[in-house]
């Protein structure tokens, strides 16, 4: 005679857990990193172990100054910590990564309860903040010197969205100058393609993101196609729309809720580009502050449960 059950649900179980996805998304940086070598030298690697080393022991300090159990072993500061990198200059001095990651880690994640909690992206925020403080080093790019190891030194040089002159296969390449993980777009969509492929993250956010922020562009440049294009590929869009935008728990769970979303991040960066000039950090901005309208989305597309009373009844 068979045996049955009953238990509350969740009644469909599988094996994903967080660790797993937070492993998978770095896999998925892994080609951002591997170009961003290629492209600047091993001062990228440098600047990834540290971001990450950073994260990791400004959790593991949190941890153990609050008594807290030990989380870094579910990879989530090893994320942000190569998302950090990610959104950094080469050329960038390494104690900047340090300052970087904690303040993502202890004062944007940890301090509001810890994965799950934050209510804004630690990575995006960090970089703002860093962006805000110390202008002059985030805003110094060094040009690209692909195959050398040792990278150039740092010099001031226009990113694509202060110097059109860059063609589409340069953009797409990465053979421009800019922060490790926005210069080269196949890097990036490799690993956005993985990521689609284990269902980590969903089509939703990106294409809202990218179909928004291009259909703006084209309207408001007389469909002029080939700037638009240009637009698409410069900039940290490619990077935000698949790697920062799509973080859990800083956007909607529901598929209206992200389309939405990603909507509203496209229509806000078009804003400060078309209209406030070419700074390469519109879109952490764009982000965050769909960050903090995120929860009111939910609640708005969330579908009410079967049987579920009106309060006015």
């Amino acid at each position: 005679m068979q045996k049955l059950i009953i238990s509350s649900s969740p009644h469909l179980r599988d094996k994903t857990t967080t660790r797993s996805i937070m492993q998978d998304v770095c896999i998925a940086l892994l080609p951002s990193v591997i170009a961003g070598i290629l492209f600047f030298g091993y001062r990228t690697a440098l600047i990834v172990v540290v971001a990450v080393a950073a994260a990791v022991l400004s959790e593991l300090l949190y941890c153990k100054a609050t008594h807290q159990k030990n989380t870094t072993g579910d990879f989530s500061a090893v994320v942000t910590g190569m998302l950090l990198a990610m959104n950094l200059p080469a050329s960038a001095p390494l104690w900047m990564p340090v300052v970087g990651s904690i303040i993502a880690i202890v004062l944007v994640k940890m301090i509001f309860g810890g994965i799950g909690q934050n209510f804004v992206n630690p990575a995006l925020l960090a970089r703002a903040m860093l962006a805000l403080s110390w202008a002059t080093i985030m805003t110094k790019f060094p040009a690209p010197a692909f195959g050398k190891l040792a990278g150039v030194d740092a010099v001031a040089s226009a990113t694509p969205l202060a110097d059109g002159s860059y063609s589409i296969g340069q953009l797409f390449l990465g053979n421009i100058p800019g922060v490790i993980g926005e210069t080269c777009k196949l890097a990036l969509l490799l690993g956005a393609a993985y990521l689609l492929w284990k269902q980590v993250i969903s089509w939703h956010i990106p294409a809202a993101f990218i179909g928004v922020f291009a259909v703006c562009y084209l309207i408001g440049t007389g469909f002029d196609v080939g700037f638009t294009v240009k637009q698409i590929l410069s900039g940290g869009l490619i990077l935000g729309a698949f790697f920062m935008a799509t973080d859990y728990s800083t956007s909607p769970t529901t598929d209206l809720g992200k389309l939405i979303f990603g909507a509203g991040c496209g229509l806000l960066l078009f804003i400060f580009r078309f209209a406030r000039g070419s700074q390469s950090e519109w879109c952490s901005f764009a982000i965050l502050l769909m960050n903090v309208v995120s929860p009111l989305i939910e609640r708005v597309t969330m579908p009410k449960s079967f049987g579920e009373v009106s309060k006015h009844e």
